[in-house]
């Protein structure tokens, strides 16, 4: 992948998998989303890959999802409502998704870890310009 254009790939979401929430949330957009999004795993090679292409040198984007577009990075709260256009837009990509790979214990199963996770989403809100 070391010719890997960004700018093909978008848009993306970047999601948590590490996380049960996150997972079920990230297959929600893929079914939904119709093949319009890459849907990628922050923790995944891939994901990896890309983060380091899109993210400064040193930043660390793992505190939150994200939706990623041709000018925009959008993170947490303020990658809701782009992600929600991307999803009803009917511009297809008709690309190949990659699984929605979930590590997690039973702790991210628990009522408890939800409050967590949903508290975290609207309390986390990042945008960061991008030049593809």
């Amino acid at each position: 992948m070391e010719d890997m254009n960004i700018g093909d790939l978008l848009p993306i979401m970047i999601y948590d998998d590490m996380c049960y929430l996150c997972a079920k949330f990230a297959k929600v957009v893929s079914v939904l989303g119709r093949k319009k999004i890459l849907v990628v795993g922050h923790y995944s090679q891939y994901g990896m890959e890309i983060k380091s292409e899109i993210f400064p040198k040193g930043y660390d984007p793992t505190k939150m999802f994200w939706f990623v577009t041709r000018k925009v990075a959008y993170g947490g709260r303020s990658a809701i409502l782009p992600l929600l256009l991307a999803i009803l837009s009917n511009k297809s990509k008709g690309r190949v998704l990659h699984g929605i790979q979930t590590a997690c214990s039973n702790d991210c199963k628990t009522p408890k870890a939800v409050f967590a996770r949903t508290k975290s989403l609207l309390s986390n809100s990042e945008k960061i310009i991008l030049n593809f």
